[in-house]
Formats: C-alpha cells, structure tokens, sequence
C-alpha cells in the first residue's frame, strides 16, 4: 500500500478477523489473514467454521466448535492482557448462529480496552447468485443473529446488495435504492459491494459515509473467483486505519481486488491466487475511476 507524500504511516496494530477457514482456496480467512499480515498486521484468528474448500467446488465436511467450546475461547480472549492491542475488528461468516451473542461480547471487550479500535462487520448471509439461485445461503436463524447481534455493533458494514436488501427489507435496484438503505441501516460507515453500477458491464462498490457517498466502479470480469467480498472489507479497514480518506480508501481497496481477480482470471485460476499475485494486494497499479453520490433524492 503506498504511503501518501508527507505523511507518516502509522504502525499497524494487530486485527482480529473472525470467520471461516478453509483448506484450499483463497476465501475468508485464508486469504484475508495473508492479505492483512502482507501489508504489515499481525492477525489474531478465530475460525467459526472449518471447511475443506469453498461450497460451490462441491459438498464437503462442515467442522464446527460446540456453542460451549467456542464460547469458552471467546472467554479466553476477553480476558486476555493483550487485548488492548488489537487495532480493528472483522468478522465474516458464522458456523451457526450461537456465535453471534459470543462475538459480541469479544467485540465489546475489545473496544472497553482500545475505544479506538474499528469494528468491521461482513454480514456474509448471501447473495443474488447462489447455487439455489440467490437468496440466503446460511439459515435464517444465523442470518438474524448476525443482524441483532453484530451489526448494532459495527462502525464499518459491508453487505452486497442483496445482504443490503434482506438487513433493511427493501428492494436493492438501483443506486439511490442501495444509498437510501444503507443510510436506514444507522451505521456511521456502510460499503455495499456489487452496488447497482452506472455504468454498463461494470462492478461498482459504494460507500456510504458521514462525509458523504462515493461509488467507486471498475469493467465486470466473467467468473471471477469466490473471495472478492472478505477482501475488500480487509483492504477498506486497513486503508481506513492507515488514516486515508473514504474515497481514497475505497479506490484503492476496488483497485486491488480488481486486479487481483484480472490476474487469477487471465491465469486460468479458479481461485485468488494470493500468493503469486500478492503485490496487486500490496500496491494495485489497476485504475478504477471514482465519483461522488448525490444523496437529495435517497433521502426525501
């Protein structure tokens, strides 16, 4: 990530990521923890769920803690000396939906002992393109736990546009439509990623922000490999936490999963290839274009 002319960066803190694990493949935790100790944090990690790949290369063993076992090491880490030295939060998708109450208390915990510490909630519930079609992807229950439980919680939220839809109960269509939800959600910072685009063939994430909304837009890429949404969520904490603006952390967080997907994609991958592409998380040298929002109609 580039430092801006004059200004000195400030150290990375460690950043607890709570989500998925799996064995091959670059999604949620796997990628995100590479990504985030590639750029310079040191990352505390909890799995909440174990997985031998991602569901759509096909059915696999689910391993995840008892509601007892997971609730006893969140104990631990509330506890913990070192818990004040956690710079932000994320977390992603849950094994069920117990540990929503639990991760809640963690989150709490963290920011009783570092007020300044960001929490980043991914709802990862589902999306418009699921292997049954589009619709939630999770049970119901896991998905209400995460809206009761963890999104009150968060500065920083970014569904996709049907996660958007399912959180508030309104129709994502349009731009205005994803603008004017993400305002209802009352959260100070929210990016919806895949947010209807302006313009044709084109992926647009849009940020809703207390300065403002920008979209940030880049050309669509065919079949891109699954991982896309826990990236940028990372990039955009730590961009946010490097002190940038909203709209420069946004380019630069779509610019680096951008060229991430173009790269695995012209290589034949069928997954983010993190580790022989790992300079477009570093510094993309992709160009995606940026604009601001007009918010007077999403808000009448």
């Amino acid at each position: 990530m580039m430092q801006q002319p004059g200004v000195a960066e400030p150290p990375r803190k460690p950043l607890l990521v709570i989500t998925s694990q799996v064995v091959r493949g670059g999604i949620s935790g796997r990628g995100l923890t590479f990504s985030l100790e590639r750029i310079g944090h040191d990352v505390w990690f909890l799995p909440t769920i174990v997985l031998p790949w991602h569901p759509g290369h096909g059915k696999g063993t689910r391993i995840v803690a008892s509601s007892t076992d997971f609730a006893a090491i969140i104990g631990d880490l509330t506890t913990s000396p070192k818990l004040g030295e956690v710079g932000g939060i994320v977390t992603g998708y849950l094994g069920n939906a117990d540990q929503a109450a639990a991760i809640a208390t963690l989150v709490k915990a963290v920011k009783a002992a570092n007020p300044d510490a960001p929490y980043l909630c991914d709802p990862v519930i589902g999306d418009h393109h699921s292997a049954s079609g589009g619709g939630l992807y999770v049970p119901k229950a896991t998905a209400q736990s995460i809206r009761d439980d963890l999104v009150p919680l968060a500065d920083i939220v970014t569904p996709n546009a049907f996660e958007l839809g399912w959180l508030t109960k309104r129709d994502i269509e349009t731009e205005l439509q994803a603008l004017s939800a993400a305002r209802a959600l009352g959260i100070e910072r929210v990016l919806i990623t895949s947010s209807p685009a302006m313009r044709r063939n084109a992926i647009a994430n849009l940020l809703v922000g207390p300065r403002g909304a920008v979209a940030a837009e880049h050309a669509a890429i065919d079949s891109p490999p699954h991982g896309t949404g826990d990236l940028i969520a990372g990039l955009f904490l730590t961009n946010h936490l490097a002190g940038l603006n909203d709209e420069e952390a946004l380019k630069r967080a779509s610019a680096s999963v951008f060229e991430l997907v173009a790269r695995s994609v012209k290589k034949g991958a069928d997954e983010l290839m993190f580790a022989q592409e790992q300079q477009s998380v570093v510094r993309a040298m992709a160009l995606v274009t940026s604009r601001r929002v007009i918010e007077t109609k999403a808000r009448a």
